[in-house]
């Protein structure tokens, strides 16, 4: 199984950003720290989970959170079900928030990996999308991350920005090249409703690149990365060394479950209540957050994910009790598939 535990808050709104994430004055980190604990204990009871293979931190900016908070949260994962000592616990971190002495904190409290979202090493281009850090602190806090978390630091870029050229991309990402360590993420830039890059675009303040150039981004991306050793294994993400059902703890976060303590066999989706204030409430009241549960079909695992609709290999391993037969023998949409040439099922 793998958790994934969100901290909601963040020290400002990224120009580009829709996520549910909130600035608020202060933030009472004792009673959300307090919470994330109940509810990752809750979480694990009713999924009877034996063995937890990773646990991603995400947000909002979870480097904000303390040390003392993700160690609370890991020692609740080691206490409800196992954590074995190769498994990936990965923590998101905004520059701004990731010095060296957190970083160190974050380290000893059990986090093995940083996601870095540097986004851009373009100092125009940080003030456009909003960001708090500077392309020099950006690379200050990957360099401090690479000395802590040796091969396994990764960063995020956006590309497609408006106003942003060929050639000021592939540059970009030549000097992200002689930053990064083995891992690193490639997003283009999605206009959200309700965001100040959005606004300004339809206002017609700002131009966007055109299809074509966005698909020569995306391209030159993929060749530059390849040539530097990388392995391009998601449509997204790239790695020099590619090394689960999926609880979710705190706000907004979606999950798939299986509530296996409460007599259940079936796969749930399970989304948590967004206001803050308000999951902290329902988790103080009943253990969880969870605000809304849906009980899916066998076949989807295989449509939500990307690696099982490539290779069905894994299914093994990912559902030992659902045979392939049982699922794509039976009548109804995969046998709709087989017919229509989109399945093809065989002894293997």
């Amino acid at each position: 199984s793998a958790l994934c535990p969100q901290w909601p808050y963040c020290r400002k709104r990224c120009s580009y950003c829709n996520f549910n994430k909130y600035v608020v004055p202060a933030v009472d980190e004792a009673a959300m720290r307090a919470c994330l604990v109940r509810e990752a204990r809750t979480l694990l009871r009713l999924s009877q989970v034996q063995s937890v293979t990773s646990v991603f931190f995400s947000g909002g900016t979870p480097s904000l959170a303390s040390p003392h908070t993700i160690a609370a949260v890991l020692e609740t994962v080691t206490g409800a079900a196992h954590l074995p000592a190769d498994a990936e616990v990965t923590l998101e971190a905004n520059p701004g928030s990731a010095g060296t002495p957190h970083l160190a904190g974050f380290r000893a409290a059990g986090v093995n990996r940083l996601s870095i979202g540097v986004q851009s090493l373009d100092d125009a281009e940080l003030q456009l999308l909003g960001r708090e850090h500077t392309a020099a602190e950006a690379r200050g806090a990957v360099e401090a991350a690479r000395g802590l978390f040796p091969g396994r630091t990764s960063i995020d870029l956006l590309f497609g920005l408006p106003g942003q050229s060929w050639g000021a991309w592939a540059q970009g990402l030549e000097a992200a090249l002689g930053l990064c360590d083995d891992h690193i993420s490639l997003y283009q830039l999605t206009l959200e409703r309700g965001t100040a890059l959005a606004a300004q675009v339809s206002g017609g303040a700002l131009p966007m690149p055109p299809q074509d150039l966005l698909a020569d981004m995306y391209q030159t991306a993929c060749a530059m990365l390849v040539a530097a050793g990388f392995r391009h294994y998601e449509v997204s993400n790239f790695a020099r060394k590619v090394g689960c059902p999926l609880c979710c703890a705190p706000p907004r976060a979606h999950g798939r479950f299986v509530p296996r303590g409460e007599g259940g066999r079936s796969r749930e989706a399970r989304v948590q209540t967004l206001e803050p204030d308000a999951w902290m409430r329902e988790g103080q009241s009943r253990g969880h957050g969870t605000r809304r549960r849906v009980v899916l079909n066998p076949l989807g695992p295989i449509a939500n994910d990307p690696l099982l609709a490539l290779g069905v290999q894994r299914w093994g391993r990912f559902s030992p009790h659902l045979s392939l037969e049982a699922i794509f023998g039976a009548p109804g949409e995969a046998k709709d598939l087989q017919r229509q040439g989109w399945l093809v099922l065989d002894g293997g």
